[in-house]
């Protein structure tokens, strides 16, 4: 894989490329420093979401910081894993597969963890591998949690009874059965996976199954712009406690899922201004490029401005709406980004927080497509502490 074009930040990305054109700046070590962080603080194995970014300069820095267990829930991200990183291990964790799919994954592949949340896809599963040498992990059904970002049990998940029944089906068909949930994207209420661990020893007591792996899922969050979030700590310890009362066998697989918390400060995004009116900058990305996630998420991402030329940025800030570059006129980023007061056309902005559900949405919608990626060396700060400048 070829390398990069590195800098020393992103105003050097300004000062060398001169971008009509939005450039992604990566931080390899950060997400190293990311990745450090769950393989010495969860409890288990860290299998990181493929989906929340699948660029192979992501996925290559988070297996060069040590991650050998990957979330894929579909054919293309496992041959993304398995043909790059042979001794890698995929877990197919989507409820709902394709035959052919799941016969790929399992004969090419050499997958064997899979989920399930429903009696037929159990069987569909049973019927393409034959179930030798199975992990069958059963997806259950969480509370709603305050806070969280994306409630994800409205379209995933077995009601207790069911998972219950699912277990003692993948055990009576001899595959390896265990239990797996998901709190949500962006989980602000670390209790939410004790609630959750609390009700796998329902469903266990229910089924009577001792589980192989019990798999916590994703919902570890960023930091965003006014949604402070407790410390990962908090996170893990709600975890171990969690775990402690349920009794587990120390042969237990314990498993989580994070992406936006691995890949999230690792990645800001280079943007420039192609014209001013009154309070509304008209830029080269937008919601249907890397700030899709602003729309329906509600999500506020820290911003500042990079100037190379003329005089210094006004020390006066104001709320300006960000437009993006397509004809649509829905392509508007929701709120308002706090910037100096002279910012003008040519200016450059630097929006952090972008490594997580950015590229990895992206589409090409009315010809526009970001996909220019460089790294730096910097930090990933705080721009709204560190310069004033922010979104609000």
């Amino acid at each position: 894989m070829a390398r990069p074009r590195s800098f020393a930040d992103a105003r050097a990305v300004a000062a060398a490329l001169r971008p009509s054109y939005p450039v992604y700046c990566l931080r390899p070590h950060v997400l190293a420093r990311q990745a450090r962080r769950f393989l010495t603080q969860f409890p288990g194995e860290v299998l990181y979401a493929v989906k929340c970014n699948p660029h192979p300069l992501v996925v290559d820095a988070l297996y060069r910081a040590g991650i050998r267990h990957f979330d894929t829930a579909s054919l293309p991200e496992i041959a993304q894993i398995a043909e790059t990183y042979p001794e890698a291990r995929s877990y197919f964790m989507h409820p709902v597969k394709g035959r052919a799919v799941i016969k790929n994954a399992y004969s090419v592949y050499g997958v064997r963890h899979f989920v399930v949340d429903h009696e037929a896809e159990l069987e569909k599963l049973l019927e393409v591998t034959g179930g030798e040498g199975l992990t069958v992990m059963v997806r259950l059904v969480t509370p709603p949690s305050e806070g969280t970002l994306y409630h994800l049990s409205a379209k995933f998940g077995a009601e207790p009874r069911e998972a219950a029944a699912l277990l003692q089906r993948a055990e009576g068909a001899g595959c390896r059965a265990g239990l797996a949930f998901h709190v949500g994207s962006q989980c602000l209420r670390p209790q939410a996976y004790g609630i959750a661990l609390g009700l796998c020893g329902e469903i266990l007591a229910q089924a009577g199954v001792a589980p192989v792996a019990i798999d916590v899922g994703g919902g570890f969050p960023a930091r965003y712009v006014e949604m402070d979030s407790p410390p990962l700590a908090d996170y893990f310890q709600a975890i171990r406690d969690g775990l402690k009362a349920l009794r587990l066998s120390p042969t237990v697989e314990i498993l989580c899922e994070p992406g936006r918390a691995l890949v999230a400060a690792g990645c800001s995004l280079l943007v420039q201004v192609q014209l001013r009116k009154e309070r509304q900058l008209y830029i080269n990305d937008g919601i249907y490029g890397s700030l899709s996630e602003t729309v329906d998420a509600g999500i506020r991402l820290p911003a500042r401005l990079i100037r190379l030329e003329g005089p210094a940025p006004a020390e006066a800030t104001l709320d300006f709406t960000l437009n993006g570059p397509t004809c649509d006129s829905l392509d508007v980023v929701p709120g308002t980004f706090e910037l100096p007061a002279d910012i003008r056309e040519g200016d450059w902005i630097e929006i952090d927080q972008v490594g997580a559900y950015s590229n990895a949405l992206a589409t090409h919608f009315n010809g526009f497509f970001p996909e220019t990626f460089v790294t730096v060396e910097d930090a990933s700060p705080a721009f709204a502490e560190a310069s004033g400048a922010s979104a609000a």
